[in-house]
């Protein structure tokens, strides 16, 4: 049995969907921490890129400060875990603070990105791609 800190309840729980990836993300009172499957958000996600666009929610909202944010993520790759952080994010500011919607929405933060994945055809060898053609 690993041995955690009891957290308090979160103040909302949100859930944020991109690609594959589903974050699931909590939100409580506290200084402006980000942690990403148990690891501060600088460890999960390295690239600096990845980082900007998980906390861009925060920057339009200025909200860095006022809360201790934990997700829970898994599924998909950095970069569609790092949209279904900021999805999360954004829906959870909304939930606390409900007149920072029209600023999130109009930077386009509470928009789903639907793309996903196509499936592959039988006969082919990926979801477009043909065989080889060979004339003789």
């Amino acid at each position: 049995m690993s041995r955690r800190p009891k957290l308090g309840k979160p103040l909302c729980q949100t859930t944020g969907r991109r690609k594959a990836a589903v974050a699931r993300v909590r939100f409580r009172p506290g200084q402006g921490t980000i942690t990403v499957n148990r690891r501060p958000i600088e460890e999960y996600f390295t690239s600096a890129t990845h980082r900007m666009v998980v906390t861009e929610p925060l920057r339009l909202s200025q909200a860095e400060e006022g809360y201790d944010i934990d997700a829970t993520i898994d599924g998909g790759g950095v970069s569609g875990q790092a949209g279904a952080l900021r999805l999360g994010i954004a829906r959870a500011l909304i939930e606390l603070d409900p007149g920072q919607r029209a600023g999130l929405k109009k930077a386009g933060l509470l928009t789903r990105d639907a793309r996903e994945k196509e499936s592959k055809k039988y006969g082919l060898k990926k979801a477009r791609k043909a065989p080889q053609y060979s004339k003789r």
